[in-house]
């Protein structure tokens, strides 16, 4: 049995649907899971992960195939915390900051004819914050392909100028654990 970490960012854009029952090929990352992962899984499930699956940066000659018996959503606390935007965070190093109370500047172009087509960002963004020791593992039938539309509206894009939410907890999607068991190479 082989158990490989998923990210869901990567999964998300363009990983195949599979389940519990399916015939997988991974390609593989790593044998050793990335440190990085340890603030995420926690270190006693962290042990447990055998290998990390990975398919933008190229073509990996590590495989692991064979049929899945299992799968984990993984899921964490993060705060999210809203934060003044200010330059080199949220907006360009060499943007100017706008005087309290102001707005960022419009960015967008001239379509002709006295009509401009543009955007101003929010005064505050939104940092992202995990809390450490809230992974959970889920049992699930299988993995999902695309990110779904999102049905919630951003709270900036109703009005750049208001206020922010106040800070608040909530479990996101990290990734997910499979679990393979491999079957035995050809040898040719």
């Amino acid at each position: 049995m082989t158990r490989v970490w998923l990210t869901e960012w990567e999964w998300a854009c363009c990983g195949d649907p599979f389940g519990v029952g399916d015939e997988v090929d991974f390609g593989i990352e790593s044998r050793t899971a990335h440190p990085v992962l340890a603030d995420v899984l926690g270190p006693e499930v962290l042990a447990t992960v055998d290998a990390m699956e990975s398919h933008h940066e190229e073509e990996f000659p590590d495989r692991v195939r064979g049929r899945v018996v299992a799968v984990y959503t993984v899921t964490r606390e993060v705060i999210e915390r809203p934060s003044l935007r200010r330059p080199g965070h949220g907006a360009p190093p060499d943007a100017t900051m706008p005087p309290d109370g102001g707005e960022w500047p419009m960015v967008g172009r001239a379509s002709g004819e006295g009509v401009f087509w543009g955007t101003r960002p929010s005064r505050y963004m939104i940092e992202i914050v995990p809390v450490p020791g809230t992974a959970r593992l889920t049992p699930t039938r299988g993995v999902r392909q695309a990110i779904t539309d999102q049905t919630e509206q951003l709270w900036s894009a109703v009005d750049p100028a208001a206020d922010p939410p106040p800070e608040q907890r909530r479990r996101t999607l990290s990734g997910w654990l499979v679990d393979v068991q491999e079957q035995a190479q050809e040898v040719r």
